[in-house]
């Protein structure tokens, strides 16, 4: 299967009305900047059904339990079709401490390029994870497996740790080649009277 368009691609934006029914600004801000944070986007085919509560609440409680969730500071954003009304029994019910937007237009599926999964009968549970920088580095389309959907941030979350990890050491030893590459200055040649009196002294000596 070719990869999806958006790898490598900066997330696109969009805004959605949230369970409470207030605009929600994707990418996420705050200070008037984009989150400097990486985001796990999943959409999923609809709220309320056994397997998407499932996944729902599998995000939920990594949030809470998973290392790699907590030590990334990871913002997970669910989003599917169901009216906001939905959305809000959906959250409330099952306590889940991120937003879940209401995309009854599909602008964030089209955005994002979700397609249609289980033969075309719903939408597709796709999930996306965005780096600090709103690179998409991982994409995960899978429908009917909801349990991969979770585990899947938890790996992307790794390497895009293992990659910043790799980055600092880099940028370390070119400083440090930088400064071992500095040249020496040479000491200053002693100045024309200072020639002169050694001149003389040696004369002195010599005779």
């Amino acid at each position: 299967m070719a990869p999806h368009p958006l790898i490598d691609k900066e997330a696109p934006s969009f805004t959605l009305l949230d369970a409470n029914g207030e605009s929600f600004k994707f990418p996420p801000e705050e200070g008037g900047k984009r989150v400097n944070k990486p985001i796990a986007v999943f959409f999923y085919p609809q709220s309320g059904t056994f397997g998407c509560t499932r996944e729902a609440c599998q995000f939920r409680d990594a949030l809470a339990e998973n290392e790699i969730f907590k030590r990334s500071n990871v913002q997970v954003i669910g989003i599917s079709a169901d009216p906001v009304e939905k959305q809000k029994s959906f959250v409330q019910k099952n306590r889940l401490s991120f937003p879940v937007l209401s995309d009854q237009d599909h602008v964030a599926h089209k955005a994002f390029q979700v397609g249609r999964g289980m033969f075309g009968l719903t939408d597709a549970r796709t999930t996306f994870v965005i780096d600090n920088g709103g690179i998409v580095r991982g994409v995960l389309s899978a429908t009917m497996n909801y349990n991969a959907h979770a585990k899947f941030v938890t790996r992307e979350l790794e390497k895009i740790q293992e990659s910043q990890k790799k980055t600092g050491e880099q940028l370390g030893e070119g400083a440090g080649e930088q400064q071992q590459a500095r040249p020496v200055t040479p000491e200053a040649p002693a100045s024309s009277p200072e020639r002169d009196e050694l001149g003389r002294a040696a004369n002195v000596v010599s005779a």
